[in-house]
């Protein structure tokens, strides 16, 4: 269904120069495929996707190839664009409630999609928002559709944001961290609520997140970004049960675990992510890898399969 190479998402800096935000990344998206896409803050996860979906800010620019059912959609012009995004290719952006217009009721921010999108009459693109909210949850539906969007908690604006992104029942969706923000119990509704949508519409997920353990129950793949560049991919369980990467192996033993002793310890990565402006020559982890050696630090590894759909960017193996 989405198929991305090369692709490149550079920003002009206002002193000078650019930063790579992603560099040389390339995956694939099946119909009715869940692709989990985890990795710190500034790893360049939401910057893919904002690529794919034509949304750069006014400095960025993108390289590179993104065919969406076979059509390339990178560089198209915006009229051209808008007949696939919000369409059959949908967001649901991080933040909802900066997302949502705070000034329009949510009844107007629903039907105004299926009016653009659908040719719809008001009073049919009600019905159905009002339809689409009570699929993702919301209760009192008919009535609660004419709030304004600082009259629902913060679960319940995601909630709204999921409705307006599948409206039109893309093909695709993207979520980009979808229960960043919301209480435990919130987040497994929310999460319970796209695998159920999957199931029923058959569509296909991107989910964005900093955390592996959002993706455990919801995706069949999983891809690993840091510093922009995809470091370890493969299927979920593969992943989870034998990370390969020296960082996916860091993500994962800083999760808090249920059957880890009482009184001990979490495990964290030691440093902080690079200055993109300033990336080292070599590897981009090797300075907070446990097992670096000289060839880390001069040569950047580059992302080679490693089994049947499975890859990873790393010289360890190499290592003598």
């Amino acid at each position: 269904m989405l198929e991305v190479v090369g692709l490149t998402t550079r920003f002009a800096m206002p002193a000078g120069g650019e930063v790579v935000a992603a560099d040389d990344v390339g995956f694939a998206i099946a119909e009715g495929e869940s692709l989990g896409v985890v990795g710190e803050s500034g790893s360049g996860k939401t910057q893919v996707f904002l690529a794919v979906m034509g949304l750069l800010a006014k400095n960025g620019r993108a390289t590179g190839s993104v065919r969406f059912r076979g059509e390339e959609i990178l560089g198209l012009p915006p009229a051209r664009l808008n007949r696939i995004r919000g369409v059959t290719l949908a967001m649901i952006f991080q933040d909802p409630m900066t997302s949502l217009n705070p000034y329009l009721r949510i009844s107007r921010q629903l039907t105004e999609v299926l009016v653009a999108h659908r040719g719809m009459d008001g009073v049919a693109a009600r019905r159905r928002a009002i339809a689409m909210l009570e699929l993702v949850g919301i209760p009192e539906a008919a009535r609660r559709i004419d709030m304004y969007p600082h009259e629902f908690s913060g679960g319940m604006r995601q909630r709204v944001m999921i409705a307006m992104a599948l409206l039109c029942e893309p093909a695709l969706l993207i979520a980009d961290e979808p229960t960043t923000a919301l209480d435990v119990t919130v987040q497994a509704q929310i999460l319970e609520l796209l695998a159920r949508l999957k199931r029923e519409l058959g569509m296909a997920i991107a989910l964005i997140t900093h955390d592996l353990g959002v993706v455990a129950g919801l995706c069949e793949r999983v891809m690993v970004m840091y510093a922009g560049r995809i470091v370890e991919s493969g299927p979920a369980e593969r992943i989870f049960t034998s990370p390969q990467h020296p960082y996916t192996k860091g993500l994962l033993a800083s999760m808090p675990r249920l059957d880890a002793p009482v009184g001990g310890k979490l495990s964290a990565i030691r440093g902080q992510p690079p200055n993109l402006q300033a990336l080292p020559p070599g590897c981009a982890f090797a300075d907070r890898c446990d097992h670096a050696f000289a060839r880390c630090a001069v040569e950047r590894p580059a992302l080679r399969p490693i089994a049947p759909d499975r890859a990873k960017a790393c010289h360890l193996e190499a290592a003598p």
